[in-house]
């Protein structure tokens, strides 16, 4: 069967060259980056090599990246480091209702530990209500952290807004980058952004690696105890092949930014267009134009997203209901009832993220089958 794949969104396919960048240190390139002989020197120059490709993509210092396994260790390093390593200053976090699970549980797991957190609303497009940002500020705000884009409707934060209201009240600002890193240009100087998470998986590197940037002078605390690796703030002997992986991706996303952005605008313009004309009862989720460039999510009336998917699953076609972290849960997408949908619109939805390697040609299979399955579905509970 020929898999046609729209879930970019939950990961992405590993580049040749960025999989060749990685084969040496699998194989003969084996030195431990932490020696001092040449082999481990080596290893050590790529990691360096590989955290200034990180940082030429977001416009970061090569020393403010850290490496981490994945975007939500960067996530709970950055929220918790931060939270903790500011304790005397005040307990209080901001963050937003619509952020990934390892955000939202994160900030759980620290008003277990004594922390406040205030989860402020969206509009219905899924954008964060700034005045209710501005209202939940207190004395004892130490933290805010709003994702840049969305990863199940895609919808992009004001973020220079933000970073400016925390900047008014000297509060430090986080921002879950993960699906934006890759798809929007991203520059934390000028955003004036003081901690990102991004991830390897998601824009064309293997699944297992992430970073971490934090702006020089911010203080955050260690969770992983050990060695002095990652200027003494994550101790564990470095995964140096996937960290060459990461570093090759930011080097090949930034280079082609605009081209890819461009590429995967087209794709969901399209598609959208032919939805919203050619399948009756069906709503956009999220913004139409101010969403990540191949992010699309609508509900499908009257059709649970899981039967769609389903259905979609047995020709070759590969999409999802929304945050493949949630996937298990039973409860319908905390975004999507955010935004304000009903319980039932919220667990009929379906989320296609485009990729690369999509074509025009794919979408026009995908809408020609939704089309066919959507009326199979409805006419059979008729």
């Amino acid at each position: 069967m020929d898999i046609k794949y729209f879930d970019n969104a939950a990961t992405t396919k590993i580049k040749g060259e960025v999989l060749e960048e990685m084969l040496p240190y699998l194989k003969e390139e084996y030195g431990n980056a932490s020696s001092l002989y040449s082999i481990g020197r080596k290893a050590k120059r790529a990691i360096e090599k590989s955290r200034k490709q990180v940082a030429e993509l977001i416009n970061s210092n090569p020393e403010e990246i850290y490496f981490t396994s994945c975007g939500s260790e960067s996530d709970n390093t950055a929220i918790k480091g931060i939270a903790y390593a500011n304790r005397k200053k005040g307990n209080h976090i901001i963050t937003s209702k619509i952020e990934h699970p390892a955000v939202l549980h994160t900030c759980q797991v620290l008003e277990n530990k004594g922390f406040r957190v205030t989860y402020i609303n969206v509009t219905k497009e899924g954008v964060v209500d700034l005045n209710e940002l501005k209202k939940a500020i207190s004395m004892d705000t130490i933290l805010i952290s709003i994702m840049t884009a969305n990863n199940e409707i895609g919808t992009i934060q004001p973020i220079k807004e933000i970073s400016k209201i925390a900047k008014m009240y000297n509060i430090i600002f986080h921002t879950d980058a993960v699906q934006a890193c890759g798809n929007m240009s991203i520059d934390v100087k000028d955003m004036k952004i003081d901690s990102l998470s991004l991830s390897g998986h998601k824009i064309n590197a293997p699944k297992g690696i992430g970073a971490l940037y934090v702006k020089k002078g911010i203080e955050f605390e260690k969770f992983i105890d050990g060695g002095h690796q990652e200027n003494d703030k994550r101790a564990g002997t470095e995964n140096v092949a996937e960290i060459v992986a990461i570093g090759k991706a930011c080097e090949i996303a930034k280079n082609n930014l605009e081209k890819h952005i461009e590429y995967l605008k087209n794709l969901r313009d399209y598609y959208i267009n032919e939805i919203e004309t050619k399948i009756s009862n069906v709503k956009l989720n999220g913004s139409k134009t101010n969403r990540l460039p191949g992010n699309t999510n609508f509900s499908f009336e009257g059709i649970r997203g899981e039967t769609l998917l389903l259905k979609l699953d047995e020709i070759g076609i590969c999409a999802s209901t929304g945050s493949a972290c949630s996937s298990g849960s039973q409860e319908p997408s905390h975004v999507l009832t955010a935004i304000g949908l009903s319980e039932e619109l919220a667990n009929s939805s379906l989320r296609i993220t485009f990729g690369e390697e999509n074509t025009k040609e794919d979408i026009d299979f995908l809408i020609q089958n939704l089309i066919k399955i959507t009326n199979e579905l409805r006419n059979k509970d008729k």
